[in-house]
């Protein structure tokens, strides 16, 4: 008996094993190849209920009205992307060419100062620790002044590469534009070939999978994406009032650093705040502290309004997920993962798999 289970267990990993690899083989490889075409399939799935809605109320043909409201689609998004993409350009361009002289004009001199008012105090108790404090101070100005120069020097060849892949996404994008067209204007005979290559109980599996991402997951990620532009603007316009330079490009990293679990705006702002006070600059500390707790009330208000469920995971097995995610598929993996573990705990919740032993009770 003992013996069997024992086959059973090998058996199951490497079941389980072989499906990890397939997968995985299949999100780091293939993936990148077919991105375009699941891309759109997945725009001409959200555009389905448009076109069927147009179709049938001006009882147009539904081929024309989705090639129309593809295109439509389209330009929106080309020119909301093109708008952004020319701000945020811009944006990083003048932190590029301010950051050097930032540091020799505002940063440098803090520093200089703080370690001269230690020194002054602490030259009163011990000489050794005065001498200490000269090296620390040489040691901490060099390795800063480094520091910007390799962060400008990385910041460049960041955009130098974005700028080498042009032709690549571009290329992406225009295959991206036409699959769209195409799938759209046949989706109900792609998606009825696509089902009838699966058995019955994979089926089955497969329309469970859907009806979550599309009726649960889609809608918190779509709330939480609301509740990420509201964050945006929120410190944008509180930038704005304090005066901070390139506040579209800060407002819109720290929105996206507010997605990590525990951390969220307080992981930038409240540092921020307490360093600007250090270096005296007690408005500005004070002005991100408040916009702080504005931020935090606003987000208590109406978070429980606007997300009806989140991904049901622990803040540890998140992080751990998006760390994962990051260092195996990028951006992707980052949201990737996470999504992927809330699926997989939804399917094992409703018995349709069977993975995950539920807890020991807590003594």
């Amino acid at each position: 008996m003992k013996t069997e289970k024992q086959k059973n267990f090998i058996i199951n990993c490497m079941y389980f094993f072989i499906w990890g690899l397939a997968i995985f083989l299949l999100l780091k490889y293939a993936m990148p190849l077919l991105s375009p075409f699941v891309a759109a399939f997945v725009i001409s799935y959200i555009l389905r209920r448009p076109i069927r809605y147009i179709s049938k109320k001006f009882n147009l043909p539904h081929k024309p009205v989705s090639v129309v409201v593809v295109l439509i689609f389209y330009v929106i998004m080309g020119l909301i992307c093109t708008m952004a993409s020319a701000k945020i350009i811009s944006e990083i361009t003048d932190v590029i060419v301010t950051l050097p002289q930032l540091y020799t004009e505002k940063f440098a001199p803090s520093m200089l100062n703080l370690f001269n008012w230690l020194e002054a105090n602490f030259y009163k108790f011990d000489a050794a620790m005065f001498e200490s404090l000269n090296v620390l101070e040489e040691q901490t100005v060099q390795h800063l002044g480094n520091l910007v120069s390799k962060a400008s020097l990385i910041t460049m060849g960041f955009l130098s590469g974005i700028a080498t892949g042009l032709p690549a996404r571009f290329i992406k994008t225009v295959l991206m534009i036409i699959a769209t067209f195409f799938i759209s204007a046949d989706y109900n005979r792609i998606r009825a070939f696509c089902m009838g290559q699966f058995t019955e109980k994979t089926a089955t599996v497969v329309t469970e999978i859907k009806n979550y991402l599309t009726n649960t997951l889609f809608v918190c990620v779509c709330s939480y994406g609301l509740i990420m532009f509201i964050t945006f603007c929120e410190l944008l316009a509180g930038f704005t009032l304090l005066g901070v330079k390139h506040s579209f490009v800060l407002a819109c990293l720290i929105a996206v650093f507010d997605i990590l679990p525990v951390l969220g705006v307080g992981g930038i702002l409240l540092p921020w705040a307490l360093i600007a006070a250090i270096f005296g600059s007690f408005k500005l500390g004070l002005g991100l502290l408040l916009l702080y707790i504005v931020i935090v009330v606003i987000r208590n208000i109406i978070e429980p309004k606007i997300v009806g469920g989140q991904l049901g995971l622990h803040p540890i097995l998140t992080l751990a997920s998006m760390f994962a995610g990051v260092q195996l598929f990028g951006v992707i993996g980052l949201f990737g993962f996470p999504i992927l573990l809330s699926l997989l705990k939804h399917l094992n919740d409703n018995g349709t798999i069977n993975i995950i032993k539920p807890s020991l009770p807590i003594k």
